[in-house]
């Protein structure tokens, strides 16, 4: 595992992290479709790229080597380069006086335990874990894992084979855990992953109960690289665990709070690959529906900026019983308000999304209500062209049939905005 850390010039301390398990190529640079943008004026648009440098029969990546493509250089522990190799622990600094990067690099622990199968696996690796001895000294506070060992240097506690090693969030519904498979069991080898579990008060509500069962279900029976992977379902004294695959980005809502509006063509190329998954989950039979579709909900992969749709809990299968209103204030289409979602209704979405996209604003600041309709303002807006505002007219407009009626149809839509 490759670890990125953003150092404040100074002081060295961390400001940002990012984190990259299986990569082909890092790149690092200005421009939106990097994987890891640094919004620096002495930085280029691409401005280096870190490769692995593979070695032995398995391709094991031994080192890694850094490609310079900045104008004002790139600088290896002060000294200027072009391509090397990339130390671990090393320092990168984009241009004299740009932002410091620290590179540093964390083994998996007990790889060679990956061509083991079943309990077998399971008992070496929970023993090699046990008789280690490391004092897991020089570690960054930041380190999930020991750079000497490759042991977890803090586990919270232990959930079945699954080690809870900090806490990603918490909402009413629950809690949601960063945690290590050390055994591998979920994909044949150790990973990190996430791990929601469903809080105690919500498990003595019926319909919370079905929300997160319901996630659960929709995951295992999916299979595209724009929906979280699912690995596991089960009850803990009492309590319900969903393991899924953990996406190393930031959703599209911090990622706006934190570097400002994205331009036109990247906020509309995201919004073609949102329309190809929901194209996908409208194709199910029955079409599912996922009725929570906001930037919140959308994360961008870092290694290969491409979007992911998160939280499942609220999808419904297109047919049933009219339920719970489900959806976010802005986002949220007329039917869906009053419990009748339909596949047009999650297309509606993408109107107040590309509008926060493009001003970094809550939607409903824009959205003018008129009698019994409503409709959003965007003609003020610079960064939105007339062809661009005629598609957010047309996918919120109050009637479904009046929208786009297919998620593919919307993407052709926004395809030609790109021309």
């Amino acid at each position: 595992m490759v670890i990125l850390t953003l150092l404040e010039p100074q002081q060295k301390t961390s400001l940002k992290q990012w984190c990259f398990e299986d990569s082909s190529v890092i790149r690092i640079g200005r421009a939106g479709d990097n994987d890891v943008v640094l919004s620096d004026s002495l930085v280029s648009r691409h401005h280096l790229e870190l490769r692995p440098v593979n070695s032995g029969k398995n391709k094991h990546i031994a080192a890694w080597q850094v490609f310079s493509k900045g104008t004002n250089g790139t600088f290896l522990d002060g000294t200027l380069v072009l391509q090397c190799p990339l130390p671990d622990n090393s320092l990168l600094q984009l241009a004299q006086g740009g932002p410091i990067l620290k590179f540093q690099l964390q083994k998996l622990p007990n790889t060679v335990l990956r061509s083991l199968e079943g309990e077998e696996a399971e008992e070496k690796t929970v023993a090699n874990l046990a008789s280690t001895t490391c004092t897991h000294e020089g570690n960054s506070p930041n380190n999930l894992f020991c750079v000497h060992c490759g042991q977890p240097l803090s586990v919270q506690q232990k959930i079945r084979q699954y080690q809870v090693l900090r806490i990603l969030g918490q909402g009413g519904m629950g809690t949601t855990y960063l945690a290590w498979d050390a055994a591998g069991l979920t994909e044949g080898k150790p990973q990190l992953l996430v791990l929601k579990q469903m809080n105690a008060d919500m498990a003595k509500i019926a319909k919370a109960q079905e929300l997160f069962e319901r996630e659960a279900h929709t995951l295992k029976s999916l299979d595209h690289p724009g929906v979280p992977k699912y690995y596991d379902f089960f009850v803990v004294a009492g309590k319900k665990y969903l393991a899924m695959e953990l996406v190393h980005g930031h959703d599209l809502e911090k990622r706006v709070y934190a570097t400002g509006p994205v331009t036109p063509s990247q906020a509309i190329a995201w919004m073609i690959q949102t329309c190809e998954i929901l194209e996908y989950l409208h194709s199910q039979k029955p079409p599912l529906i996922h009725r929570d579709i906001k930037p919140a909900n959308l994360m961008v992969r870092n290694s290969n900026n491409q979007i992911v749709v998160l939280d499942f809990g609220a999808v419904k299968e297109i047919g049933t019983t009219p339920g719970t209103r489900i959806g976010a204030e802005g986002y949220c289409a007329p039917e869906q308000e009053r419990g009748q979602p339909l596949t047009q209704s999650d297309l509606y979405a993408i109107g107040p999304t590309l509008i926060f996209l493009l001003t970094g604003e809550n939607p409903f600041k824009f959205l003018r209500h008129r009698g019994q309709s409503s409709r959003f303002d965007v003609v003020k807006i610079p960064t939105i062209s007339p062809q661009l505002r005629a598609i957010i007219e047309r996918v919120t407009q109050q009637l479904p049939r009046d929208r786009y009626q297919s998620a593919k149809e919307l993407a052709v839509a926004l395809a030609a905005c790109q021309v």
